[in-house]
């Protein structure tokens, strides 16, 4: 199965979920190392100030060809994929990939090793799991 794991810059677990999910034998996209020799995107690509734009200075800087190219590379692998794993905790851009994965009628799973703030709108996904071998199994299932 191809898998998109969507997750946050600070989670530490998104490696170790990556490696799993290789493990079970699935092609996986990680938005770490998206391309060979592509280290991902980041807003200090653009400016290392990056935390203090206005909105108007963030508005102008997504079309700046580096934010296109990492917004290329991570669309094309939503487009790419069977299923995506949602790793909490994240931020809005791993929300707004899951929601547009599971829009798209492609498997959801979302796992959450800690204890999160309850979200009804995760009904929409496949399944809610606290363990890694739970997120292969949710994977398998046969609900989209």
């Amino acid at each position: 199965m191809r898998i998109y794991v969507a997750s946050s810059w600070r989670n530490g677990m998104q490696p170790d979920v990556v490696a799993f999910l290789v493990q079970q034998g699935h092609d996986v996209y990680d938005f770490r190392h998206p391309a060979p020799g592509n280290d991902g995107f980041s807003w200090s690509q653009l400016d290392g100030d990056w935390r203090e734009w206005t909105p108007e200075t963030y508005i102008a800087a997504l079309g700046h060809p580096i934010a296109e190219s990492g917004f290329k590379l991570d669309m094309d692998a939503l487009r790419w994929c069977d299923a995506c794993v949602l790793v909490l905790p994240c931020g809005r851009s791993a929300h707004l990939e899951a929601g547009w994965a599971a829009g798209a009628g492609k498997r959801v799973v979302i796992y959450m090793p800690g204890k999160e703030e309850p979200e009804l709108m995760y009904k929409m996904c496949r399944a809610v799991v606290t363990a890694l071998p739970a997120v292969q199994e949710a994977l398998a299932g046969s609900r989209p």
